[in-house]
């Protein structure tokens, strides 16, 4: 089964933070079908460059290095994230949600 993993549980799994429960972790150690989406790395360092999120200066780039799947961002993901009902307002959860992982 394919994960495609959101911004708080790669920088838990990241930090080892007590957050993410010890199954959980255990599962994303050993899970080849783990996705992180580029909209996750563009989030951390949005959030890091305005103050909203701690460092490590270089965490966007441990998330690109951190062995799961880059998930691929189309043209057209943008557009069906566009057109999500509104009941998604944060961009970059519609980021999330447009393309699918394969």
């Amino acid at each position: 089964m394919s994960l495609l993993l959101d911004t708080p549980v790669v920088l838990w799994w990241l930090t080892d933070d007590s957050t993410l429960p010890a199954e959980i972790k255990e599962r994303l150690d050993h899970e080849p079908d783990a996705y992180v989406s580029p909209a996750t790395m563009r989030e951390v360092a949005i959030k890091q460059s305005i103050g909203k999120l701690a460092k490590p200066a270089d965490l966007a780039e441990r998330i690109r290095d951190s062995g799961f799947r880059h998930l691929n961002i189309t043209a057209e993901h943008c557009i069906v994230a566009g057109r999500l009902p509104l009941i998604h307002r944060d961009p970059f959860d519609r980021m999330l949600i447009a393309p699918k992982p394969r």
